[in-house]
């Protein structure tokens, strides 16, 4: 598989190059496949559907072809993998799509622990350490963390804004030692993120150390998010007859979006065959791309604390590869897209709570609302011409092609869950009036000493840290 620049589709490189090197040092750019193979045909098709592990060696294979053997990708897999995503119906056209039963209870598992031991075999051998820098507006550190601690060769920096994370995200990633570090910084995620972006292209430090990253700019970490949008399409289209009564529904995924790399894992699993119709791009009052999808005007603006804090992010990486595959009305066509503010997650965890007696998380809460909205009357009002302001909560007032299917009841939804209800228990209390069971692995990690250095939001600082530490 040859590799392109979502800024110059000139260059032309592999996948270790990609990986190694998180971003292009030369233009800032994100690196992004040339082409996206459909997985076979008896795989799609296979009923029952094939299970987490072979759906991941499918869609890998043939992006490491040529680079990784078949047989040690499976054994990468095999160890990435001892969990997989589960998929629980919540009510006849709602699936909520559970992607925290990883070690450190969030989706950013199944992209960091696939792309360490990637990492890990393309290392071995170096005479140097591969330095990863990471920023994390909440799960992707203490996923990076956990993946990458104690691995040989390589080393691990985690920029956290200070303050703008729950209490138990930050246990979470700033309780490591050995080879990973977090550093908590006086600013926000986009801070944190624009450190990270200037330290790739300082072409002095780069000369200095090996640098990676693994936040979703990283192509290891993009792509096997998109296997578990395969394994839950597949397994909702095999359940609907049973569940739902619609024997070939239109299946729309609704994805808690900050940085966008989680859908646009999803638009990678739909390019390869995946039976997904369309998408929800669901955020917080961080509304970036919900208003470049309403008005086709891109305005970056500076990210503001939410509830769901690991979306708070307001010029979202990933823009750039959405934009590399699609134009701005193939994306109109493909997403619908919608937002909510703090007030409204409060009440859609409630809502959720109280109607299915399930405890969603505040980032879920957001996909909740949007999908409930959106197979409830907010979809037909749009038909109807009825279009909404979209500088308030609610949907942006561009109609997707797969519009009629809900309005006919013939779609499904599937929920991405992407953290577990625990990480934010004082938020999901206050909606539903009672804490959430903490997870034995979480409960431990309260227990650890905290070994969080600060640092200022200066780039000076930051790298003459990296230089003296590193």
């Amino acid at each position: 598989m040859t590799y392109t620049d979502t800024r110059d589709k000139s260059v032309k490189t592999d996948f270790r190059t990609a990986v190694m090197n998180g971003m292009n040092e030369t233009t800032g750019g994100l690196y992004i496949p040339t082409a996206f193979p459909r997985i076979p045909e008896e795989c799609i098709k296979r009923t029952p559907e094939p299970n987490f592990r072979d759906i991941a060696l499918a869609m890998a294979k043939p992006y490491v072809e040529g680079e990784i053997p078949d047989a040690d990708l499976a054994a990468l897999i095999q160890d990435a993998y001892p969990f997989a995503a589960k998929v629980v119906p919540v009510d006849p056209t709602a699936y909520v799509l559970e992607l925290f039963h990883g070690p450190t209870c969030a989706f950013k598992d199944f992209g960091a622990r696939f792309m360490a031991r990637v990492m890990s075999y393309f290392n071995r051998g170096e005479d140097t350490r591969l330095h990863i820098l990471v920023a994390t507006s909440g799960d992707t550190g203490s996923a990076v963390g956990s993946a990458f601690h104690h691995v040989p060769g390589l080393d691990v920096t985690i920029l956290y804004p200070a303050g703008k994370i729950s209490p138990l995200q930050e246990k979470q990633l700033s309780t490591f030692d050995d080879n990973v570090r977090a550093l908590k910084v006086n600013g926000t995620f986009d801070d944190c993120q624009r450190l990270v972006k200037t330290a790739f292209t300082d072409a002095q430090l780069r000369g200095t150390l090996r640098l990676s990253s693994a936040n979703s700019i990283n192509i290891a970490r993009l792509l096997p998010q998109s296997f578990y949008y395969m394994y839950a399409a597949l397994a909702v289209r095999n359940q609907s007859w049973r569940v739902s009564k619609i024997e070939e529904p239109a299946i729309i995924v609704v994805v808690p979006s900050g940085n966008f790399g989680n859908l646009t894992s999803g638009l990678i699993a739909r390019e390869m065959g995946a039976p997904i119709a369309g998408f929800v791009a669901a955020t917080n009052t961080n509304r970036t791309v919900p208003d470049w999808i309403a008005t086709g005007d891109y305005e970056a603006r500076p990210s503001v604390a939410t509830y769901a804090n690991a979306m708070d992010v307001g010029a979202p990486s990933n823009y750039e590869r959405i934009t590399a595959m699609y134009d701005l009305e193939t994306v109109r066509r493909l997403f619908a897209s919608y937002w909510l503010d703090d007030d409204g997650i409060i009440a859609s965890i409630r809502s959720c709570f109280e109607r299915t007696g399930y405890t969603i998380d505040p980032h879920g809460a957001v996909a909740w609302k949007a999908w409930d909205d959106i197979r409830s009357g907010a979809l037909r009002a749009l038909k109807d011409g009825n279009a909404g302001d979209f500088t308030k909560p609610g949907l942006t007032p561009n109609l997707p092609t797969w519009a009629d299917s809900v309005l006919d009841k013939q779609a499904v939804g599937i929920i991405l869950e992407t953290a577990h209800p625990a990480k934010f228990g004082a938020t999901v209390a206050k909606a539903t009036g009672r804490e959430p069971v903490i997870p034995d692995r979480l409960e431990k990690v309260m227990q650890l000493e905290d070994r969080a250095i600060p640092m200022e939001n200066d780039y000076a600082q930051f790298k003459e840290w990296l230089l003296a530490t590193l």
